[in-house]
Parts: structure tokens; sequence; C-alpha cells
């Protein structure tokens, strides 16, 4: 399985014959891109056109993120499975109302269902979580019913809210949640969660590349100039699964502790040893396997991704109805 391969230190990337070498000043390094799916640039670095041509040819994706481990933007390859005609299609979907507003009910179906997962999962160890379960289950009820985009988008975020009124709940003492902050985070959970939202933002959109499906074109969130929206949509059905547990065993085996974040720039960042525990356990988490009824097989939580990105797919042309992941 093709991997994500981070680069957290300062330097220059050069190609160097048929790999990909890394210059820090210090140090140099050869990353064999042979066994990488995409590069997560978290470090500031240096590059030339030479690099990206070696990117494009070998189709592999490299993501940037800024100072504050915001995801930035991506250098795309040029795309080698173009199908126009599923981009037709697509772009009808989103067009038509009701079969956009059906996709979108489906994603925060798929998303809320998997966070309830979660839920049921701490209840059973006597977290004290009955109360948001059921607020949820309550508001899940009303997704069928709703026809507006709005409607559906404010009913998304007011679950997603619910939701994450749990975490002091089912975090160990120290870790609160009194409010989600982003730019930048103001507290040590929400920084994770900011952090692992990226990571998860940049590896579906890895995915979403090997597939024919364009990634502008989105149903939940609005498509907008300069992101891959489709990226957020398929995000959503999964960060539950693999940011949210990531965070929850980080902190509750004490694997993450309080010093593990900077609180400078009148915020709070995971620091370099954090971020490498975080992406330690968000690799772990890419890398651990399922069962997929439909295919009689189990499959990486990675693939998982690339599979929700060819249900998309399937259901823009016509061939079978979209169901979301729920675990």
């Amino acid at each position: 399985m093709e991997k994500n391969y981070y680069i957290l230190s300062n330097g220059r990337l050069e190609r160097k014959e048929n790999t990909v070498n890394l210059d820090t000043g210090e140090d140099k390094k050869r990353i064999p891109v042979k066994n990488v799916g995409a590069l997560q640039i978290l470090g500031q670095v240096d590059l030339n056109t030479r690099f990206l041509s070696f990117l494009n040819q070998e189709n592999v994706a490299a993501h940037f993120y800024n100072w504050f481990d915001r995801y930035t933007g991506s250098y795309y390859p040029q795309e080698y499975l173009n199908s126009g005609k599923l981009l037709v299609n697509q772009v009808l979907c989103y067009h038509k109302k009701e079969r956009r507003i059906r996709i979108a009910r489906e994603i925060v179906r798929g998303a809320s269902s998997n966070m309830l997962k979660n839920l049921e999962y701490y209840k059973r160890k006597k977290k004290q979580v009955g109360e948001e379960k059921r607020e949820i289950e309550k508001f899940r009820e009303q997704i069928p019913e709703i026809t507006g985009m709005n409607n559906l988008l404010g009913l998304e975020g007011k679950i997603r809210e619910i939701y994450y009124r749990s975490f002091p709940k089912i975090l160990r003492s120290g870790f609160e949640l009194e409010e989600r902050t982003k730019r930048p985070p103001q507290n040590e959970v929400n920084a994770m969660i900011s952090f692992g939202n990226s990571l998860l933002y940049s590896s579906t959109l890895t995915e979403i590349y090997k597939t024919q499906l364009n990634p502008t074109v989105s149903f939940l969130h609005e498509p907008r100039e300069r992101r891959f929206s489709l990226s957020l949509d398929i995000s959503e059905v999964f960060k539950p699964l693999i940011v949210d547990k990531s965070i929850f065993k980080l902190v509750n085996k004490q694997i993450i502790q309080s010093e593990d974040f900077d609180r400078d720039l009148n915020g709070c960042l995971l620091s370099e040893k954090g971020k490498k525990e975080f992406i330690k356990e968000f690799e772990s988490r890419l890398e651990k396997t399922v069962k997929v009824e439909s295919l009689n097989k189990k499959v990486s939580q990675q693939r998982l991704l690339r599979l929700e990105a060819y249900k998309l797919a399937k259901h823009c042309l016509g061939d079978e109805k979209y169901e979301s992941y729920k675990a």
C-alpha cells in the first residue's frame, strides 16, 4: 500500500536520479517515491520545477501546510484518469437540486452515524455521553425531511456541536474542549482536531486523485475557487473514525502530554514531538483494516477513502445508489 511521507524539517527537496532527496543542511535523506502515495510537507522547503516534474512523472501529490499546521494547498499532478462523461454527470448531480440534496443528506447521515458509534463505545465504557447520543439521534431523524442545503448544513453543524460537547466526558482531565476554535486553535484539543482534519483532508484528496472524480465539484460543501471541496465532503464521513479516535487514544493512553504543545502566537499548536506522535497514530488508523461486506474482504481505512469516491462516481453515472460508509 502506498503511504503518506511526512516532512517536518526545513530544507531543500530535489530530484536525485530516480528518487527524492531532502537536504536539511545537516543531513541528507532519500525518499523512495515508488512507495509514496503523497508527500505531506509541514516544514519550510525549497524546490524547483525539475522536482515537480518528477512528482508528476510518478503521479505523487504534494500537500503543503502553513506555520499553523493548516492545509494551504497541493501540487496536484496532471490528471491521468480523466473522464468527460463522469465530469458531466458529476456537475449535473450538483446542479439538480434533488440529486445534490440526496447525496448531501447521505454524507451527513454517514458522518453522524460514525459519531454515534464512538459515543456508543464510550457509553459502554461508563462515560456519561448518553445525553449527547440521544440528542444526535433525535436530530438525525430530521435528515430525510430536509430539502434545503442551508437547513442541512445547519443541522450538520448542530450535530457536530453536540458531538464535540461529549469530548470533555471522554478525554482525561486536563484536555478540555469548551468550544471549537480554529485560526489558530486556542487549546490542546482544538489543536489536535485542526491538525487531524488537515491530514485527513489531504489524504482524502490523494485518494480522489486516483479516481476519475473531479475534486472541485462537491455536494454538501459549496464548491469554491481554490479549494478541493469534494475532499471536505468525503472527509466528513471519516473524521469520527480516523481523527477523533486518534485523539481519544493519544490523550487517554497518555501518549500525548500537555508539554507536547507550543503555546505561542496567541494560540496552541502541537510541538514537533507532538506532531510525530499524532502522525504515527493517524497513519496507524489509515492502515487499520475493516471488513467490507460488499467486497467480502478486509481493506485498510485508507482504501475506504478511495472506495467512498468510487461509490460517488458510480452514483453520478447512475450505476448505483450512494450509501455513505457507516462503521
